[in-house]
């Protein structure tokens, strides 16, 4: 799913992120000034890399174009994945992602004296330095209070 942050000069940019759903593990991201389906593809790409999934997992996502081009698909083919997208007009269907992204917009934006990303290298370091956080001190109350890089 792809979210956008904010910056100081009154752009934006784009961060896709792919989080194991039984860890709560963000195992593949992506940040960038631009919203292509490479975006997406790369963050997929990570994660797949990071995880080694075995054959049969479920890809969930919004419709966005970035996540129905034919990259993402071969990627997740390639990977015997499968894909699931959110019915039309059904927030719900996406819960864990619009959770993980308010998460990471009311943990690390808000704390800042002002809620914005100086430029992309900024967003991009203070993203990666977030789910490190987030993978490795924060603690889940869905996985018993544990840490999602210590939940098996």
């Amino acid at each position: 799913m792809v979210d956008y942050l904010p910056l100081a000069c009154g752009n934006w940019v784009y961060c896709c992120a792919f989080q194991d759903v039984c860890t709560k593990q963000v195992v593949g991201w992506q940040v960038r000034a631009d919203m292509p389906e490479a975006l997406v593809a790369t963050a997929l790409q990570r994660a797949l890399l990071a995880q080694r999934p075995a054959p049969g997992l479920i890809a969930h996502s919004d419709r966005g174009g970035q996540h129905v081009g034919n990259g993402y698909k071969t990627l997740l083919r390639d990977a015997k994945a499968q894909r699931s997208h959110s019915r039309r007009g059904e927030c719900y269907d996406n819960a864990q992602a619009e959770g993980l992204w308010s998460r990471l917009k009311t943990e690390l934006l808000e704390l800042r004296e002002w809620p914005v990303f100086l430029d992309l290298a900024d967003a991009q370091a203070s993203v990666a330095n977030y789910f490190d956080y987030y993978n490795h001190e924060r603690r889940h109350s869905s996985i018993g209070y544990l840490k999602p890089y210590l939940f098996h």
